[in-house]
């Protein structure tokens, strides 16, 4: 981890870097979100939110929880690629603000008006991509701009999760539109973090095979990738889109072992990493086989593995070793850490598990239960660290 650059001023250290507030509010959201979601899928609490249910918990796990995180880690590994001063004091706060009032505005959307909130809600993700673009232009940054790409969909799929759910009841295409930029996004930053953390760590504890240089064929897999998400987006229910979705699991599962994750045993803030990235060619491979034989995959599996999966476990990896790398902590996994680290791949593996079970709602309970304690479990362990200075 690079030493954090920061400048003299007032504010408090919460508010010195843009990881140590949005992964806090992040996860804090992500598993009181859910341990609210249970009951209201179930008919016993209800909400003011113009969404229906399931509708409300997928935007919320995307363009609010997931929004924040991604959030955390620009702000924070933008200042290493270009050198400038990072994003703090007051534009921080006020980013922070801006994500605030995107989430009440979602939740009281029938009393503001589906406008009012979709406008709220929106312009945080906006802002982001208007505060990263300026940090990386100014400082000349420019390969690293294509990081923004999947952003600015994300943002897309925002917008049109609010007008697909008001025009037609209910999201479809922008709810896998937002979950296939996501996942693009890991595997942009994973095929970065991944080999180099990888290679880092065996070279000083385990000398021996080291992960594989990015190169073509990681770029033909992220491309191919992309047009099978796209494929998934629009046509999610064809032979063509399955086998797309296929191949690019194969080519996926291919670059995941090039990085020597078989390696890292000894060390789980690396091998989280792996086990996290796991979870893209798995989605990609269930979505595929329900594409192709829908009676017997369900879509839900695929979704919930790129959500649960991916998407939790990678952000939980990427959270506790950036807040003890930029903290100044030794990178060692705790017993709290571990026990965070079991809690999302179990919640992972039982809502993967539930899809093919759905007349077990006990699986989803507990897969909701391991989620919260894994995102408030977190907040527990490192919020200290998160709030006071390095």
């Amino acid at each position: 981890m690079a030493t954090p650059r920061t400048r003299p001023g007032r504010y408090p250290a919460i508010l010195s870097y843009g990881f140590r507030p949005f992964f806090l509010l992040g996860s804090f959201y992500a598993g009181g979100a859910v341990l609210f979601w249970l009951p209201l899928f179930y008919g016993r609490l209800s909400i003011f939110s113009a969404f229906a249910p399931v509708d409300w918990h997928i935007h919320e796990m995307l363009y609010g929880y997931l929004a924040a995180i991604m959030t955390g880690f620009l702000l924070t590994a933008i200042p290493n690629w270009t050198g400038r001063l990072p994003v703090q004091g007051l534009p921080l706060l006020a980013l922070v603000v801006v994500w605030l009032a995107g989430r009440t505005a979602v939740s009281f959307s029938s009393l503001i008006g589906w406008k009012a909130a979709a406008g709220l809600d929106c312009a945080f993700l906006l802002a982001v991509i208007v505060a990263a673009g300026i940090e990386i232009v100014v400082g000349r940054n420019w390969r690293n701009l294509k990081v923004l790409l999947p952003v600015a969909v994300l943002f897309a799929a925002n917008v049109a999760f609010h007008a697909e759910a008001h025009f037609h009841g209910i999201s479809d295409i922008s709810r896998r539109l937002g979950i296939g930029a996501a996942i693009v996004l890991i595997m942009i930053i994973g095929g970065r973090i991944i080999p180099s953390f990888t290679r880092n760590w065996l070279v000083r504890e385990n000398p021996g095979r080291l992960p594989v240089p990015s190169g073509r064929f990681d770029t033909v897999t992220i491309a191919l990738s992309v047009v099978a998400l796209a494929a998934w987006t629009f046509l999610p229910v064809t032979a063509g889109t399955g086998l797309l979705l296929i191949a690019a699991a194969a080519f996926n599962a291919i670059r995941l072992l090039r990085w020597a994750g078989d390696r890292t045993l000894r060390d789980p803030l690396v091998l989280m990493l792996h086990l996290s990235f796991v979870f893209v060619p798995v989605g990609l491979l269930l979505s595929g086989l329900a594409a192709i034989v829908p009676e017997m995959v369900p879509t839900a599996a695929g979704a919930h593995a790129f959500g649960v999966g991916a998407v939790g476990c990678m952000t939980v990896a990427i959270m506790s070793r950036a807040t003890l790398g930029h903290t100044g902590r030794e990178l060692q996994a705790s017993f709290g850490t571990r026990a965070i680290y079991f809690a999302i791949l179990l919640a992972a593996a039982l809502r993967i598990a539930a899809a093919f079970a759905p007349a077990q709602e006990i699986l989803i309970y507990l897969s909701g239960v391991a989620w919260a304690v894994a995102f408030l479990g977190y907040v527990a362990v490192f919020g200290g660290m998160l709030i006071r200075p390095r």
